[in-house]
């Protein structure tokens, strides 16, 4: 297979990468290495990529279309697994057009080029924000999300309509990845396991918001990427649909207070906490139903938070030299 990754110096597409690489004759990653992070820590993993010998990086965004044309045109792509987003719940609260601009239009980019030059299978990054306020747990992908309640929510349920409607009227396979929580090694420093760590080796508070009474189904990065190659990889029978979601969770929802706790446990230090109201744009509960993941592809996330928290930490202090 020839696969394009997009968003390929982020933290899953970094990861993602390096677990098709066995499976690939060739990967094309692409990224525009925006500054909504540190750029250092992107330009880190890309340089951990450089052993990946059938791995070639390219600076590219996906809003630039006529750029993104080009080198769909040059490699011929039968797989194409879109993880490039403008990221985060609560940055899309003060800054809606960047997510606007990466993700609707980034997306509809996407869309014509596979439309366009024949991808046989796209695959991309949906998120469990979709869910909104949902109260039935865990959630299923057979569920309503007709009730997003951020702009980075509503812009997701955007990318999966979209991509029903072109899986629909131009016959290719779509595959929609609802991500809840991911956490792990060279994580994206505005998560709460980044975020935690980093305060707490610092000594400074960290928020807890709700007052601690928040739980998020967290889902190693591993267990993710995993499950992403195994959608790649199979092979679908002749009287399935062309459009398809699946939940790529943990499906085992961790309370917020235990999270903190196994954090403290891994950097063998006390946090100290700043308790704060409920965050707009945030909701209470997560809970992946992952049966039908299990279904199409065998795999169950195994990766408890007390073992993922302490790979994490090991990690940030090599990293940052703690």
């Amino acid at each position: 297979m020839k696969i394009l990754v997009t968003g390929a110096a982020g933290f899953i597409g970094h990861a993602l990468v390096k677990r098709l690489a066995s499976c690939a004759t060739s990967i094309v990653g692409i990224d525009n290495l925006n500054d909504y992070y540190d750029v250092e820590l992107k330009h880190s993993r890309l340089k951990e990529l450089e052993s990946v010998t059938n791995f070639q990086f390219m600076k590219a965004d996906i809003s630039d279309a006529t750029q993104l044309n080009e080198i769909f045109q040059s490699h011929q792509f039968d797989v194409v697994v879109n993880l490039a987003a403008q990221a985060g719940v609560r940055y899309s609260i003060e800054n809606p057009s960047a997510y606007i601009q990466a993700n609707v239009v980034g997306f509809f980019n996407i869309l014509e080029a596979c439309r366009h030059f024949a991808v046989k299978h796209l695959l991309y990054a949906s998120s469990s924000s979709v869910y909104g306020l949902n109260k039935k747990t865990p959630f299923s992908v057979d569920d309503s999300v007709d009730n997003p309640i951020s702009l980075y929510a509503a812009t997701k349920k955007s990318n999966e309509l979209m991509a029903h409607t072109y899986a629909h009227l131009y016959k290719f396979k779509t595959t929609g990845l609802r991500f809840f929580t991911v956490y792990g090694p060279w994580g994206r420093p505005d998560m709460a396991m980044f975020k935690f760590t980093k305060s707490i080796f610092e000594g400074k508070p960290i928020d807890i918001y709700n007052n601690g009474e928040l739980s998020r189904d967290f889902t190693y990065i591993d267990d993710i990427v995993e499950a992403v190659s195994a959608l790649v990889q199979r092979s679908p029978r002749a009287d399935e649909p062309l459009y398809h979601v699946y939940n790529i969770g943990h499906g085992s929802p961790v309370k917020l207070m235990d999270f903190v706790r196994a954090v403290e446990k891994a950097a063998d230090k006390k946090a100290i906490y700043n308790y704060l109201p409920m965050q707009a744009g945030d909701v209470s509960q997560t809970w992946a139903d992952t049966q039908a993941l299990y279904e199409a592809t065998g795999c169950r996330p195994a990766v408890k938070i007390e073992e993922g928290s302490e790979r994490f930490v090991s990690w940030f202090k090599n990293y940052y030299n703690v």
